[in-house]
């Protein structure tokens, strides 16, 4: 690091094309317009969200694709570059970071950023597994000055999981509102479903995975289907594909689902959509919920383990139903559809998840407002 320009190094794995890695490219973006420099130390770099980062941004490569295996380049790090603060971001690149500060001995601040509730996360997994994880986390986390946490359901998971009192777990919104959104909003689509004049479009997004229960929308879809003509669109890719489509057709609704893989801009669509519906098992804050809110579309969610609940404000912005029930999802879907909330409000419920201020908070905890105001 030098000269007197504050340098923000973030340590993560910033791989495929998820939300965390959408909202750390946000913060940076937010960053680097603030006059703040930023540096990567980056395990791995690919997908869709990596290249879009700003140019700004300095890349290290610490020579792995393992977080797990970056303690020695991460010490490294600390040890030539002396930085005054280090932003671990997910629960595996914290742990390194805990190790690589141990080895380097330094006094570089610690500053971990969970996006998932992970108690919510490890819930499949077999009870070792789970002990395996859970187990060494207070005395980890116990060398962690600050951790920031998406929600409050993530920092109240966080604070059982860790033992950390909590004057150190410190809630800061995603950094879901930029210029960017509203300007790729704007993009036009050519897919024949959002011409005018056509069906109501219901949109899902997410990866193709447990986590999203896309099967309980495709169940609540062919349910509304039956009383309201109407298509549905998930965006997304992953490993269970297949099965939706499998389901789609025994429940007789194939001709009016589609699944168009993952979708660089999605934003067009969630802005066209009659209603967003999120159906995921467990979230941290689930941004693409918010997204949609910001762009004035209506939404519907299950409430789930975290961030749907604090969102809709239990429900005043957006309905909320139990996880996994395809009945009342449909019965929300329906009843939002025929009654929409209209979209300033909607737009009111997020106003706090700005990327602006979420850099702000993000200075603050990390020990560098003074340093960024003062540069």
């Amino acid at each position: 690091m030098t000269g007197n320009r504050p340098r923000v190094p973030i340590f993560m794995a910033f791989s495929g094309n998820g939300g965390v890695e959408r909202m750390m490219a946000n913060l940076m973006r937010a960053l680097v317009e603030r006059g703040t420099g930023v540096e990567l130390l980056a395990t791995r770099l690919d997908g869709d969200h990596a290249a879009a980062l700003p140019r700004e941004v300095h890349i290290v490569d610490l020579g792995t694709v393992h977080t797990t295996r970056a303690a020695p380049a991460v010490a490294a790090y600390l040890t030539r570059e002396k930085p005054p603060a280090l932003l671990a971001v997910k629960d595996r690149a914290i742990r390194t970071a805990v190790r690589a500060r141990r080895r380097a001995r330094s006094g570089t601040r610690l500053v971990g950023a969970l996006h998932t509730t992970l108690d919510a996360a490890l819930a499949h997994k077999s009870r070792l597994q789970r002990w395996a994880r859970i187990q060494p986390m207070p005395g980890l986390y116990a060398n962690v000055e600050r951790v920031i946490a998406v929600s409050g359901g993530v920092a109240q998971d966080a604070a059982s999981l860790t033992g950390l009192p909590g004057d150190r777990i410190t809630v800061i919104r995603n950094p879901v509102i930029t210029p960017e959104l509203h300007r790729n909003a704007d993009e036009p689509i050519s897919h024949p479903w959002f011409r005018e004049g056509e069906l109501p479009v219901i949109v899902g997004a997410g990866r193709l995975t447990r986590q999203k229960d896309f099967a309980t929308l495709v169940r609540a879809f062919a349910a509304v289907r039956d009383v309201l003509p109407c298509r549905l669109v998930i965006l997304g890719e992953g490993d269970l594909r297949t099965d939706l489509l499998r389901l789609a057709r025994s429940l007789g609704v194939a001709e009016a689902l589609d699944l168009p893989g993952f979708i660089a801009n999605p934003f067009p669509y969630l802005r066209r959509a009659a209603l967003f519906a999120l159906s995921s098992a467990w979230e941290g804050s689930p941004t693409v919920l918010t997204e949609a809110l910001a762009l004035g579309t209506p939404v519907v969610a299950t409430a789930c383990p975290s961030g749907p609940d604090e969102i809709l404000a239990g429900g005043r912005y957006g309905r909320l139903v139990p996880v996994g029930d395809a009945a009342a999802l449909a019965k929300a879907i329906r009843a939002t559809l025929e009654a929409p909330l209209p979209a300033e409000i909607l737009r009111q419920a997020v106003s706090e998840y700005t990327a602006e201020r979420a850099a702000a908070h993000y200075l603050e905890v990390l020990g560098l407002a003074g340093e960024a105001a003062h540069r």
